[in-house]
């Protein structure tokens, strides 16, 4: 049998080994440039690394935004219920601004009046011109009944407050009633002029405007004269302020003077009014 043949295995070894030395050395050494095998698999594995770099980073800003569009979503939330409540507080101090001459008022005539007051809030109104008729939040409990005559304080003068006429009770339950202003074409109500004690009639219409005559052709009244209830008929409350006359208007035909009258209290923005109990 020859060399070869007999130590054939481990030559075989011997040359295997020999060449893994020699690659080791090779691949260990610096070099200045790439050999084919390497440029290769750099070329096919450069690409794929810029696409799965590029996708991991955009699946980490995916996230990254919906994380963001959660707190966005939370902040605008919590900003939407801090302006709501911001709103509300507006409202409620322009509220307060807008009653400020009510409130005074109401704490002077309190102070000074010589009537019982029953302090009622409005919590109804009736369908069409609201100002004729409102519910109230006060009844036989509280000591109202049917024909109360109905107020609010008003500034006659300059700090002078004294009861001005709003209505009175025409319907009455445990604890509540219902107010027909002056406005309303039901009311008839007896005033006399404080400045020359003449006195007359006058009622609401269906334009919200008041208006009246004198029982006399020839009285002395003018624009800007003060009408206070004279009490004739019962029908309210004497000596509460009524308002002021506007016009003045001679009649020839029916020979007698009649009156346009701006009422004592703003009807527009009543919402709260006391009423004279017994």
């Amino acid at each position: 049998m020859s060399f070869f043949n007999k130590n054939k295995e481990r030559m075989m070894v011997t040359a295997v080994a020999i060449i893994l030395i020699v690659m080791i050395g090779i691949t260990s050494t610096e070099r200045m440039a790439l050999n084919k095998f390497e440029k290769l698999v750099g070329n096919i594995l450069t690409p794929i690394g810029k696409i799965s770099n590029s996708i991991g980073k955009n699946i980490s800003d995916f996230f990254g935004n919906l994380k963001n569009i959660a707190k966005l979503k939370e902040e605008n939330e919590s900003l939407k219920k801090q302006i709501a409540q911001l709103e509300q507080e507006n409202r409620n101090y322009l509220e307060i601004i807008g009653r400020t001459d009510y409130l005074k008022n109401e704490a002077k005539l309190l102070d000074k009046t010589s009537f019982n007051l029953v302090s009622a809030q409005i919590v109804g109104i009736e369908p069409g011109n609201w100002f004729d008729r409102f519910t109230i939040d006060k009844g036989l409990k509280d000591g109202i009944k049917k024909g109360s005559t109905v107020v609010q304080g008003i500034e006659i003068e300059q700090n002078t407050i004294i009861e001005g006429i709003v209505g009175r009770v025409v319907d009455v339950g445990d604890n509540w009633a219902k107010v027909v202003t002056v406005v309303d074409e039901s009311n008839r109500i007896a005033f006399k002029v404080l400045r020359t004690q003449d006195g007359g009639i006058m009622s609401g219409s269906i334009d919200g405007k008041i208006s009246g005559y004198l029982f006399d052709d020839k009285a002395d009244i003018i624009k800007g004269d003060k009408l206070f209830t004279s009490g004739l008929g019962g029908a309210f409350v004497k000596d509460i302020y009524v308002g002021e006359v506007e016009e003045v208007v001679s009649d020839d035909e029916d020979l007698m003077k009649k009156i346009q009258v701006k009422p004592a209290i703003n009807l527009k923005k009543i919402y709260k009014v006391f009423v004279i109990s017994d």
